[in-house]
């Protein structure tokens, strides 16, 4: 009799995380991954600047799936049964131990990706798993209870088919053509460009406590901002291109933003000021800086309010202390669109979570036919969410395909 077959397209995260899962457990089973590249893992081996951020230390799913602009509502239930305590335990039991930093991202302990990929190499040289690279898949179609899958130069069989490509315009146009809606790509996890000479040339300076709001839209987020050469980068423009993706793609990349530096409300800053004023009458104002605000950040603020840093804080007028509070708290910028960087690697899109069952992850429209990864209409926000929603689904996928073997 022959040996049961599973076949997966696309030599990812999610790929391989179930080919070890399920060559693990069943020594039985004939696994193979097509990649159609001339190297597997690829996003692997960049993420986190080639460390590898392999999850993040939320551990109650309730909070966890609050960072998935796309996906909160169907990961839930499955968050419930592999969540970052089963990713670290599974890391540990084959000899990957992982650490947390600062702000929860978890990395391997040698803060290297390449730790990583070695434990998937190892698990599936160990159990046979086959790995064809350079293989492009042509055609996927059903053959009574078949799947008949086309590369190039082969046609390959299986009984149980497993799409983890990514996001792959050409499979989901094969995806399409087998009935499945597919959710037109845009990019998520960008930052912002923004012409204005006098920031860029404050590149490097960060603001550790701001917020944003995208003005005409819903969206705000709030955490550090880092200017750049080109704009604004940081964790709380990354979030916001995350969230508002879909927007900001339809408004081409052209709108209007306005940033809280320091997160204090204007109210509040204008009391601060008049007690400066106060307290320090004689001092330059460019002498002394409010909140902990980078000195040269601040100078830029005093430009923007039409202050002279040597001005003294007792000869602040009404309009110059408005302006100063406006400028600290509701600062407005138009970016004109956005810049591509090592994180700009995730895309909001995919396959409509509808057309999927997030019990197995299965197609509600084709049998024996599953799906993990960016391939689906879900993404997260940066810090191994994504890893993380790769490694749960692809559990997930393990789990039923073994109750059918």
């Amino acid at each position: 009799m022959s040996k049961p077959t599973v076949l997966i397209i696309g030599g990812g995260a999610a790929g391989f995380f179930a080919a070890c899962l399920l060559a693990e457990k069943h020594s039985n089973i004939k696994i193979t991954i097509l990649e159609k590249d001339k190297e597997v893992l690829k996003k692997v081996r960049i993420s986190g600047g080639g460390r590898c951020n392999v999850t993040h230390s939320c551990f109650e799913a309730r909070d966890l799936v609050k960072f998935y602009p796309r996906g909160e509502k169907e990961l839930y239930a499955p968050f419930l049964q592999f969540q970052p305590k089963d990713t670290i335990e599974w890391f540990s039991k084959n000899d990957v131990a992982l650490k947390t930093e600062a702000d929860g991202r978890m990395f391997p302990i040698t803060d290297s990706s390449e730790t990583i990929i070695e434990c998937f190499m190892r698990i599936c040289k160990k159990h046979h798993v086959d790995i064809k690279l350079s293989c492009r898949v042509n055609a996927v179609r059903k053959m009574d209870a078949k799947w008949e899958v086309t590369v190039s130069d082969k046609t390959y069989l299986s009984d149980y088919l497993i799409i983890t490509a990514g996001s792959s315009p050409s499979i989901w146009t094969i995806l399409a053509s087998m009935g499945h809606t597919i959710v037109p790509a845009v990019p998520s996890l960008f930052t912002f460009k923004v012409n204005d000479k006098a920031l860029n040339g404050l590149a490097g300076i960060s603001l550790p406590a701001a917020s944003i709001k995208i003005l005409g839209l819903k969206h705000a987020t709030a955490g550090p901002v880092l200017i750049t050469h080109w704009g604004l980068s940081g964790p709380a423009i990354l979030k916001m291109s995350a969230w508002a993706a879909v927007e900001l793609h339809e408004l081409k990349y052209e709108f209007d933003i306005e940033v809280n530096w320091i997160s204090q409300t204007y109210d509040d800053v204008l009391t601060d000021i008049k007690q400066i004023k106060e307290s320090d009458a004689k001092k330059q104002i460019g002498n002394v800086v409010m909140y902990k605000i980078p000195h040269r950040f601040w100078m830029y603020l005093l430009h923007t309010s039409d202050i002279q840093s040597t001005q003294q804080w007792a000869n602040l007028t009404k309009k110059q202390t408005q302006d100063l509070a406006r400028n600290m708290t509701k600062f407005t910028l138009n970016v004109k669109g956005k810049s591509t960087n090592k994180e700009e690697f995730v895309t909001a899109g995919g396959v409509s979570l509808k057309e999927v069952n997030f019990k197995n992850f299965q197609s509600k429209i084709q049998e024996n036919l599953y799906f993990a990864g960016e391939v689906l209409n879900i993404d997260g926000l940066t810090g191994g969410f994504n890893f993380q929603s790769a490694w749960t689904g692809a559990y997930i996928i393990s789990k039923e395909i073994s109750t059918k073997l």
